[in-house]
């Protein structure tokens, strides 16, 4: 039995095929974790999201910003970008069914293993989350996207703001940042600012800033968190953070890693296996 964790997808099945035969991976006995943007730029996210759901209860996921983004051009509260590849998705007969099943996917999955805990994310946390905070703010949005209003915070969802965290927000501020924590964020402060802007790695953090994982203070350091997101980080496997984008749509590798307990507060032992995955997509958002 093995527990997979896949880096972004973004449409790329054949690549996810590819990678799926190369791990040997059987729905009857392993399971499998895409860490967001499922879909987007790459050829086929109709396959993709139509594997997920024919897997069942084998393969998991959370949310990313491609995958709100489809939410969000649905929707209509969002015009389409000239580098989607949604229409397969837009157009298909069922339709209604995929758009119904990512409303229904998670922005934060936790397992705890052999006394090791699991946080997974698709973009980052800031330094005042702990695991059971980042669960219970993904599930403020959860519970809004299964129900009447989401649409309209689909209408509203777009902005940087609020670029600080606080308990006191409400209403749609403190869900939009919760959204763009969880599915947008590279850098923040240690008293829990965002910075959006820069995309480049870790070395390019702005002044005040760090990248979220390494954040003074973090109190999700008791687990290990594994994101995407992140394509110019690319791969980093340390006890506490997994990052697993390496910039598959862009020409670069489709990364899963295979994940096992060391021991309660040991973080987890770690197998990387990457596939190529070619792509006429060049670096760009």
């Amino acid at each position: 039995m093995g527990l997979y964790l896949i880096g972004d997808v973004q449409g790329c099945d054949g690549a996810l095929q590819r990678l799926l035969n190369t791990i040997g991976f059987s729905p009857s006995r392993d399971t499998l974790v895409l860490l967001g943007d499922l879909v987007n730029r790459g050829p086929d996210s109709l396959a993709v999201l139509r594997r997920m759901i024919k897997l069942g209860g084998a393969a998991r996921c959370v949310l990313g910003n491609h995958d709100m983004h489809l939410l969000a051009v649905a929707h209509g509260a969002r015009a389409p970008h000239r580098k989607d590849t949604l229409n397969a998705i837009l157009e298909a007969p069922d339709r209604e069914a995929l758009l119904a099943w990512i409303r229904a996917q998670p922005l934060a999955l936790h397992d705890r293993i052999d006394g090791q805990g699991l946080l997974m994310v698709h973009a980052g946390v800031l330094p005042s989350w702990t695991a059971a905070k980042t669960l219970a703010l993904a599930d403020e949005v959860g519970q809004l996207m299964q129900g009447p209003d989401f649409g309209d915070f689909l209408d509203q969802m777009y902005a940087d703001t609020p670029l600080q965290w606080s308990e006191t927000l409400s209403a749609i501020p403190r869900l939009r940042a919760i959204v763009n924590v969880l599915t947008r964020l590279r850098f923040c402060s240690a008293d829990d600012r965002m910075e959006f802007a820069t995309k480049e790695g870790a070395d390019a953090a702005p002044e005040g800033f760090w990248p979220w994982f390494d954040a003074p203070g973090r109190k999700s350091r008791d687990v290990t968190v594994a994101f995407g997101h992140w394509s110019t980080l690319g791969w980093l496997g340390r006890d506490d953070v997994l990052s697993l984008d390496t910039g598959c749509v862009w020409g670069g590798q489709l990364s899963a890693v295979r994940v096992q307990p060391r021991g309660a507060g040991q973080g987890f032992a770690t197998e990387l296996v990457q596939v190529p995955c070619p792509q006429a997509q060049r670096p760009g958002r």
